[in-house]
């Protein structure tokens, strides 16, 4: 009991440097409205698509009706799709308020050393270098991603406003299916909890992120830096990417309000699999690293539920601790709008990230990393 007594003290403690001590990473705070810039800067969108002919028509939709007061071109980047990526991608721009906005390039076979999301990126950037020159923005999402009609406009009057070098937002990401609403909530949280978007936008920490499916790059920042080939190997490009703009410029991040993932995860086994893609690379690869997080992980979210309910009232800093955990995380559940007895059951979420992750090293050590769209792209194992 002496034993157990210490470790729920130590997951109160824990939680108790979390919730007080990570610049508030729980609370959802959404920037105030900033005023329109004096005159509207011409953006180019770039989106990198590898057989996304199901979702790539909504996307393309979101970004054409727009209603920018500016100059839009978009850039899709088809990546070696076979089921008619760009057939719908013109079909789709056809029936917006921009059709001569768009422009479908192929991208060239993947270099040696470039993870495939980057290189259809860096294509579509050199195509925007010549579709649209005058461009000062730049703004980067993916195919599964809608955008409300004002998006664009509340990207670039904060970006302007603030001077800022990049401005994301971390789009609201599906939550219909049962195991979407156990797990999706606890990935922004869990995203939250290692980036915290107040440090993020503060200058004078060095805590960078950004999410894929939304980020307005200047085009300076992105020259300065030398393109997306200082990026070329990154399968985590969001956060990479930021890592290499802040130094010279502020950034963003906050939730967005009217951007929207399109992609399901019906099932547990879509989801094991987005997280283990990625889940070793953030741990750069490092057994050293991936033992310390197991280790954080099982004393934070799932020693306090096993020493509470197994130790009974003795062991009042566990139960404390559990109860500390589900007030946390219920503002990120109210944001994804579930209900709020999902939140003493973030211990059995975490349990399901932790095996997600520990899969990811076990991938990586079988040579099958970073599995995407049928490429292994993760570095190869020594």
């Amino acid at each position: 009991m002496t034993a157990a007594f210490a470790l729920s003290l130590a997951s109160l403690a824990i939680w108790c440097v979390l919730l007080f001590g990570r610049a508030g990473f729980w609370r959802i705070r959404k920037p105030a409205p900033v005023p329109a810039p004096p005159a509207w800067p011409e953006v180019v969108a770039i989106v990198p698509a590898r057989n996304e002919a199901e979702v790539i028509g909504r996307c393309v939709a979101g970004v054409l009706g727009q209603k920018y007061p500016g100059k839009l071109s978009l850039v899709v980047v088809d990546d070696h799709s076979h089921d008619g990526t760009s057939e719908t991608t013109a079909t789709a721009a056809a029936a917006t308020p921009r059709p001569d906005a768009l422009s479908v390039v192929s991208a060239r076979d993947l270099p040696s050393g470039w993870s495939g999301k980057v290189w259809a990126q860096s294509e579509g950037l050199a195509a925007a270098d010549r579709i649209a020159p005058g461009a000062a923005y730049v703004w980067l999402t993916d195919a599964d991603i809608w955008h409300g009609p004002e998006v664009l406009g509340g990207l670039v009057a904060r970006a302007v406003h603030e001077r800022r070098d990049l401005v994301s937002l971390m789009v609201r990401l599906r939550c219909a299916s049962a195991w979407e609403r156990l797990i999706v909530p606890a990935f922004v949280f869990f995203f939250a909890k290692l980036y915290p978007f107040e440090r993020v936008r503060n200058p004078r920490t060095p805590v960078a992120a950004a999410a894929g499916g939304c980020m307005l790059a200047s085009r300076t920042a992105l020259a300065r830096i030398g393109g997306f080939a200082a990026i070329r190997g990154e399968l985590i490009d969001d956060c990479s990417l930021a890592a290499k703009i802040k130094p010279g410029g502020p950034i963003a991040l906050d939730l967005a309000d009217d951007s929207e993932s399109l992609r399901p995860y019906d099932d547990w086994r879509s989801l094991w699999d987005m997280i283990a893609r990625s889940a070793y690379t953030q741990l750069r690869y490092s057994p050293v690293l991936l033992a310390g997080t197991a280790v954080a992980m099982t004393l934070t979210y799932l020693a306090p539920p096993v020493l509470a309910l197994a130790g009974g009232a003795r062991l009042w800093p566990a139960w404390l601790a559990w109860a500390t955990m589900a007030v946390a995380y219920l503002p990120m559940l109210r944001e994804y709008r579930q209900p709020w007895w999902l939140a003493p059951l973030l211990p059995l979420t975490a349990l399901f990230y932790l095996g997600a992750t520990l899969d990811s090293a076990r991938r990586y050590w079988l040579r099958r990393g970073g599995q995407w769209k049928g490429r292994s792209q993760a570095p190869v194992r020594p």
